[in-house]
């Protein structure tokens, strides 16, 4: 890609896998800052190193180790993950096209993200926490020609397997009203300390349905 293309949000690929643009820093060789949507790990790139892709509906991909389906007539529950597609932000409102955020309230007009942001029915598709029918796998730019439901599954549990905290992840813990996220402060044997006191089998925060990973501590 040429960097003047290059936006905050886009759908790219690095090294055959699906990523997104965080930022983009147009004075430094490598540029542009992408997150790894499999598992957020990050990555600081040149924009010749990088596919842009444009997400459609029935679009299947992992995030933070989970697999979604993109669908835009669902309609968003709390605690959904959204995919910002139409942005028109007001004067009080953050979203960029492509952000991803979680629905926190739901309104007549729209909903109210875990930022703050007032966000129209309008302008988000939902990240539906399965592989939907009839979707298309999109987590490698070129696939393998048998990749299959089956292949994608064991896909994720290979990443679960192969992750662990570190200090400095950032969680959401889903079940509480309103959500709570924190840091990741210590982790002593099989338990990872989190800011406000709160402590957490490593094999529950990892695999519970109650735990989200929001950020990853940059390596």
């Amino acid at each position: 890609m040429n960097l003047l293309n290059v936006r905050k949000g886009q759908f790219v690929y690095y090294n055959n896998k699906l990523h997104k643009v965080y930022s983009v820093k147009p004075f430094f060789k490598k540029s542009v800052h992408l997150i790894r949507l499999e598992d957020l790990e990050q990555e600081i790139v040149t924009a010749k190193e990088i596919t842009l892709y444009k997400p459609k509906h029935l679009d299947s991909f992992l995030f933070n180790y989970e697999r979604y389906t993109l669908h835009k007539e669902a309609k968003a529950s709390v605690g959904d993950y959204i995919l910002i597609i139409n942005p028109k932000p007001d004067s009080l409102d953050h979203h960029h096209l492509h952000a991803i955020e979680i629905v926190s309230s739901i309104e007549a007009n729209g909903v109210i993200s875990n930022k703050s942001n007032g966000i129209k029915h309008s302008e988000y598709w939902v990240m539906v926490p399965r592989l939907e029918e009839g979707a298309t796998i999109i987590d490698l730019a070129q696939p393998d020609s048998h990749e299959s439901a089956e292949q994608a599954k064991r896909q994720e549990q290979h990443i679960r397997q192969t992750y662990t905290p570190k200090i400095g992840d950032v969680y959401q813990k889903n079940n509480t009203d309103p959500v709570l996220q924190a840091m990741v402060v210590a982790i002593k044997g099989d338990t990872a300390y989190l800011g406000g006191d709160i402590e957490v089998p490593i094999e529950k925060l990892i695999n519970s349905k109650t735990w989200s990973l929001l950020a990853r501590v940059p390596l």
